[in-house]
């Protein structure tokens, strides 16, 4: 059984601990409010491919096994520090421990990586007693979005370094919409909504509990199906495939859909969670810079070629954040951080 923060003594250790925090920085010098911090400050970030920024080379960690984490030099953690900087405030970066792949519970359980490659640890243990600052996303593996996609997509289903099988492989692909919306692929999903709500609360109080004097920002993800699906029909400038590939066109609101389930659960974890975590709602943001928007594309295509390679083969993107979208991304984290840290 693993180990879990979810009993009542664990959870008024965290309150304990979360007010233990809030006591000590009233305690500290005093400045004027709004000010930016005069000190660098202690920042741990945490994440799955999206917070690693799959698909956008270099990566880091090339010579160790990390380097299967696929997490890139310039992924948007190290453009807003960057950011950040700019503006007077520095982030002391303890650790970016973000990781492809990951699910919500790796973020206590240590982490297998592909191809036997070796495994990472729990993402909490980079968390300190300084620490005072938190930012990342987990909720979209656990959820299991890529066996959502797999489900509508025959090119999908096609061996490839996307990991998992679609929920129902005897189930065709081209009536995914109705799948998911009736019988035994609904309630699949609910369960998986279930499970992503739990564990989004442990991870949320494992950090009150590990690092009590951090503020905690949960960052959501990019919307990638935009309002108007005929814009799906196009291919993106350069590309022949089009955006979403042959996932059919009628199931593109049901993704969308799922898609904000899922923010709409992550910004409700975010808000129930005790001693209060902020939320960047990176979905209500990029309405415009969808998978479908062209040139104005922050995500890349499923079967686009992203700028990575494997034995000399281009890996796809699979709907990750391209140079644009990373760019989106680091300036409302920036913004954010900038908001949480000046209060």
């Amino acid at each position: 059984m693993r180990k879990t923060t979810n009993s009542p003594v664990v959870r008024r250790l965290t309150a304990a601990a979360v007010a233990l925090g809030s006591c000590l920085a009233l305690a500290g010098p005093a400045g004027s409010a709004g000010a930016a911090p005069a000190d660098p400050v202690p920042t741990v970030f945490f994440g799955d491919s999206y917070t690693a920024n799959f698909g956008i080379a270099p990566v880091n960690n090339q010579d160790s096994e990390r380097g299967w984490c696929f997490q890139a030099t310039d992924n948007y953690p190290a453009v807003a520090t960057r950011r950040l900087a700019d503006k007077g405030i520095t982030l002391d970066v303890q650790s970016d421990v973000s990781c492809g792949g990951a699910l919500i519970h790796h973020f206590w359980e240590k982490q297998e990586l592909p191809f036997g490659a070796g495994e990472v640890p729990p993402q909490q243990d980079a968390l300190k007693q300084d620490t005072q600052l938190t930012v990342g996303s987990m909720g979209g593996n656990t959820l299991g979005f890529n066996r959502i996609l797999k489900q509508c997509s025959d090119e999908l289903r096609k061996p490839s370094l996307l990991p998992g099988d679609p929920v129902d492989g005897d189930e065709p692909a081209a009536k995914c919409g109705e799948f998911f919306e009736t019988g035994d692929g609904k309630q699949w999903l609910d369960g998986q909504f279930e499970q992503v709500g739990g564990e989004l609360e442990e991870l949320l109080d494992r950090i009150g509990y590990f690092a009590p004097a951090a503020k905690r920002v949960l960052v959501g993800y990019p919307r990638l199906v935009p309002e108007d699906t005929t814009k799906c029909l196009t291919a993106a400038p350069g590309q022949t495939q089009l955006p979403f590939a042959d996932i059919p066109q009628d199931a593109l609101p049901v993704l969308d859909q799922i898609q904000k389930r899922l923010n709409d659960a992550m910004k409700k974890a975010a808000a129930d969670a005790e001693g209060g975590v902020d939320f960047v709602d990176l979905y209500a943001s990029t309405g415009t810079n969808t998978a479908c928007d062209g040139a104005d594309r922050g995500i890349g295509g499923l079967l686009e070629d992203s700028q990575l390679d494997l034995l000399g083969t281009k890996i796809p993107w699979y709907a990750h954040p391209n140079d644009k979208g990373r760019d989106i991304q680091a300036k409302q984290v920036a913004d954010k951080v900038e908001q949480v840290l000046n209060r």
